[in-house]
């Protein structure tokens, strides 16, 4: 039996030792959170929300996503997106970003021109990153191209109007009247048209257009340049775009060569697309916004850019149905040609 020193002895050796092993975990704690400090990896442990809103579906805005999300990837961001689409409608794209802004999520990814210039109108306070935007400048979303302060910052897909017009026309020199259809309330659409206007001056060309409001409007627009043109030459709008296969059922169903600016249209029966990548579009949005979150710049800061890297791409069976000889020569310098 322990006298009452002895047991005090213990009993104090045993407070020793669980005041050792409380104060050794305590400096582990202190260690783990030093070194997670230290160490720039473990700084993106924090998963961001990101706000998606784009203006309508179709492949190329899709592309534009993908890329955008692949590049945040690469770039070890980790992150939760929220997909909104606006499905055509002004009111829709500004009730997007409302929620957006409520929500107060990290960071906005803005895709084609309505749904940007509602996010900048209503976000202030949030980073924007725009992409597939023809002009940001005419548009309202940036001062200028160069470091514009704000919250906002993007890639342009502003297209070579001109040179895709003169390497057509180079195509199919026998096509004096040239049709196009496009959505009247889209400045990117307005911005592209003019471009397309000059392009067709310059060279002689007479230019037939046709507006619409809304996608259900295309198939009806399509079938009133039937007898009226030579060609067809569908610009950057994202309306006509969402309802294409009303073109082509129309220009393959009448014989009217179909030409486009969007290499996405071509495997969906375009019979040529001098134009960008829209993933590599979006991927190089993407860069941008992983600036902004993981090293943590200011959207101001970061210049707005433009696509770059222009392929050609050629659908000798679209060129079939709609009654044009294709010249080998431009099928054996194309990018990528569709089987």
């Amino acid at each position: 039996m322990l006298s009452p020193v002895s047991g005090c002895h213990l009993y104090l050796s045993i407070s020793n030792k669980e005041e050792k092993m409380k104060n050794r975990r305590m400096y582990l704690v202190v260690l783990t959170v030093m070194v997670a400090l230290m160490i720039p990896g473990l700084a993106l442990a924090k998963q961001f929300k990101i706000g998606v809103t784009t203006i309508v579906t179709h492949p190329a805005l899709e592309a534009d996503q993908q890329g955008f999300e692949k590049a945040l990837a690469d770039a070890g961001v980790d992150a939760v997106y929220d997909y909104q689409n606006a499905q055509g409608e002004m009111a829709n794209a500004q009730a997007i970003a409302q929620k957006f802004d409520a929500d107060k999520v990290d960071l906005v990814h803005a895709i084609a021109t309505p749904t940007a210039q509602a996010a900048c109108k209503v976000i202030k306070k949030i980073p924007v990153v725009y992409s597939s935007v023809t002009d940001p400048v005419d548009a309202g979303l940036v001062k200028s191209m160069d470091a514009a302060g704000a919250n906002v910052t993007g890639v342009s897909d502003a297209w070579p109007v001109d040179r895709q017009i003169g390497l057509y026309h180079e195509m199919l020199p026998s096509a004096k009247k040239w049709g196009t259809i496009y959505n009247a309330g889209d400045a990117n659409s307005v911005k592209s048209i003019g471009w397309t206007r000059d392009a067709m001056k310059k060279r002689g060309l007479e230019l037939v257009e046709v507006t619409i409001s809304n996608s259900s409007e295309v198939y009806t627009a399509a079938q009133s340049l039937i007898g009226r043109v030579d060609a067809v030459y569908i610009t950057s709008d994202n309306m006509v775009a969402s309802a294409f296969g009303s073109v082509t059922k129309v220009c393959n169903g009448n014989k009217i060569p179909l030409f486009v600016g969007n290499t996405d249209q071509v495997p969906m029966g375009a019979i040529a697309a001098l134009g960008f990548d829209y993933y590599a579009v979006g991927y190089a949005a993407g860069k941008k916004a992983a600036l902004i979150l993981k090293d943590g710049r200011n959207p101001g800061s970061i210049p707005s850019g433009l696509a770059e890297d222009l392929k050609l791409h050629i659908n000798p069976k679209a060129a079939a149905k709609q009654g044009m000889m294709l010249d080998k020569k431009y099928i054996d310098t194309a990018d990528k040609v569709i089987k």
